[in-house]
């Protein structure tokens, strides 16, 4: 799956994977060893840099290939829609969880609207 993905990603912009290997200072034997290997979690981000996307994408943890959006840094789990963390449905009863605690915090003044909590 990895190395599909890879394949997959690298052509949409044009790219073999000899251009990936070129470009990412990664030799195409080690890129084409992740057929049956794990490949170091730097390399495999150099790939993802490269082919704008997502270590968890190429990996098959998410479906989606796009990277998150740096100018959306909330959400509203408010509204009765479904989320996902690392393409895995977030279950109600952790979305209940969330909210309880959200309440509790403004409740006893710990939090405020746009707080900025790091």
């Amino acid at each position: 799956m990895l190395l599909d993905r890879i394949k997959e990603r690298a052509k949409k912009f044009d790219k073999s994977l000899q251009d990936v290997a070129e470009e990412t200072g990664i030799s195409p034997n080690t890129i084409y060893s992740w057929r049956k290997k794990t490949p170091r979690m730097d390399k495999l981000q150099q790939v993802a840099d490269l082919l704008h996307t997502t270590t968890d994408y190429l990996s098959g943890a998410t479906d989606d290939p796009s990277l998150p959006s740096s100018s959306e840094s909330t959400i509203s789990i408010d509204e009765d829609k479904p989320y996902s963390y690392h393409g895995y449905p977030v279950p109600e009863k952790y979305l209940k969880m969330i909210r309880g605690l959200m309440e509790d915090d403004i409740k006893e003044g710990k939090i405020k609207p746009d707080d900025k909590q790091q």
